[in-house]
């Protein structure tokens, strides 16, 4: 479905990721980890749009796609839950919501939408008229990815999910990360937090100093996640 070939990218003369590769399958969640600062985030704003690569090539189902403004991206079904979320803080929930269909036009399909979220998330049901600025930051999180599948995405981009999330709440977005691939909907997520992301992925790539190296189905680590990913933090 996503093939990433020999992708680079530089901040003025700083390079920030270096020949990155990667292909993500239909229907499969592969995982990318690493330490802060280390090209993540950057990988996923090319595939987005957001940033255009210097050299090498990006390709969704069979078509390129690295120069392509982010809209035309989402038109095809890559939508992407950033770090920050992206919220309207001062607009209720239900209206941020449904701000993630606006290029559907029919409303029996984002009343479908809109359900399978509240189905997902029963909080943001609870808190439909709440200012979205007012939630927790777990609730947040609930928000910014109940948004992206409003547009019912085909390839969902989720960037450090569990960031600033209580612990409590970590589990629970992972069990719905769980279920929203097994519904059908292929994932790239960037995760820190390895113990809990490698449960939840088929294919694993490692990235350090803006470069991919390691990579691996998940079926194939040690019991001992802990100490395995533990060099590559450094």
């Amino acid at each position: 479905m996503l093939l990433v070939e020999k992708i680079d990218f530089y901040y003025g003369k700083i390079c920030a990721i270096r020949e990155v590769s990667l292909k993500v399958s239909e229907t499969e969640l592969a995982l990318l980890l690493g330490a802060n600062g280390t090209g993540k985030t950057t990988i996923l704003n090319t595939i987005s749009g957001f940033l255009s690569p210097k050299r090498g090539a990006i390709k969704y189902e069979g078509r390129r796609i690295d120069e392509l403004r982010p809209d035309e991206i989402v038109k095809m079904g890559i939508v992407q839950v950033s770090q920050n979320r992206d919220l309207f803080p001062d607009m209720a929930v239900l209206d941020n919501l449904i701000l993630g269909a606006v290029l559907q036009k029919n409303s029996k399909i984002v009343k479908g939408s809109l359900e399978r979220v509240f189905n997902y998330f029963p909080r943001l049901r609870e808190r439909e008229k709440q200012l979205a600025g007012a939630l927790s930051g777990g609730e947040q999180q609930m928000l910014a990815i109940g948004r992206a599948l409003m547009s019912q995405p085909k390839l969902l981009l989720l960037d450090e999910p569990t960031t600033g999330v209580a612990p409590l709440l970590v589990k629970l977005l992972g069990d719905i990360i769980r279920a929203i691939k097994e519904e059908g909907t292929t994932i790239l997520l960037v995760e820190q937090n390895a113990l809990m992301a490698v449960r939840l992925a088929d294919y694993y790539y490692i990235i350090r100093e803006g470069k991919i190296v390691k990579e691996g189905s998940t079926n194939s680590l040690p019991r001992n996640i802990r100490d395995y990913f533990k060099e590559y933090y450094i």
